[in-house]
C-alpha cells in the first residue's frame, strides 16, 4: 500500500493512531483536528470512513485536494471548530491527537462529553494532550493543558485499554508530559 502522507509531504500518522489500528475494526471514525489530514489518510487506507474536521479552512483544503486528486471516498473533510462540542453524528472511533491543548480550557468539558455522546456502544476514544506537572512543566504555552489523572477521572465507567502519562517530544523537540489514552465504551 503506497504511503500518501510521504507522497504529499505530510507527518507519518500519530503513534497512536497506528498502535489503536491493531485494536480497532474498521468502522465510522472521526479525526478531530485533523489538520492537513495525515491521520485521516493513515485511517482510510485501512479500511475506515473518516470525518476529518479541523477549525483551520486552509488545512481542510490541502486535505481535500489529495483526497480529490487520488478519488477517496472514504474522507470527507470538514471546516469545524471542536470547540462547539456539537460533533453531530455517532462513529465507532474518535480520534483526537495533539489537538485539546490548543482549544479553550473552558471548553475541554463539552469537548469530552460530546466526544463520549457521539461514541457508539463498544466504541474508542483516542486522546493524546499535553499535561503541565509539578515534575515537569509544560515548556509551550498552550490555552490548555492536563493535571495527573485528569483525563483518566473524565471517562470513569470506560473500559482504558490504554491510559499513560510518559514523557513525550513535540515534533519541535520540546520534552513534555502527555496524557495518552485509548479508552472503550461498554
Amino acid at each position: 500500500m503506497e504511503d500518501l502522507n510521504s507522497r504529499y509531504g505530510l507527518n507519518q500518522a500519530h503513534s497512536e493512531v497506528v498502535q489503536a489500528c491493531a485494536v480497532i475494526t474498521p468502522c465510522d471514525a472521526l479525526d478531530m483536528g485533523c489538520s492537513s489530514g495525515r491521520n485521516a489518510l493513515y485511517l482510510s487506507q485501512r479500511g475506515f470512513r473518516v470525518t476529518a474536521v479541523d477549525a483551520n479552512p486552509q488545512a481542510i483544503a490541502t486535505l481535500q485536494s489529495i483526497v480529490d486528486q487520488e478519488g477517496i471516498q472514504t474522507i470527507a473533510p470538514q471546516v469545524y471548530d471542536i470547540q462547539q462540542a456539537d460533533i453531530g453524528a455517532d462513529y465507532g472511533f474518535i480520534a483526537c491527537t495533539v489537538t485539546l491543548m490548543f482549544i479553550d480550557p473552558s471548553r475541554v468539558g463539552a469537548v469530552l462529553a460530546d466526544m463520549q455522546q457521539r461514541t457508539l456502544p463498544g466504541g474508542y476514544n483516542l486522546i493524546v494532550c499535553a499535561m503541565d506537572t509539578a515534575e515537569y512543566p509544560c515548556p509551550m504555552n498552550f490555552p490548555f493543558t492536563l493535571k495527573p489523572g485528569e483525563l483518566s477521572a473524565q471517562y470513569q465507567g470506560w473500559d482504558l485499554v490504554k491510559y499513560n502519562e510518559d514523557l513525550g517530544t513535540m515534533h519541535n523537540g520540546a520534552q513534555l508530559q502527555f496524557a495518552t489514552m485509548l479508552a472503550r465504551k461498554p
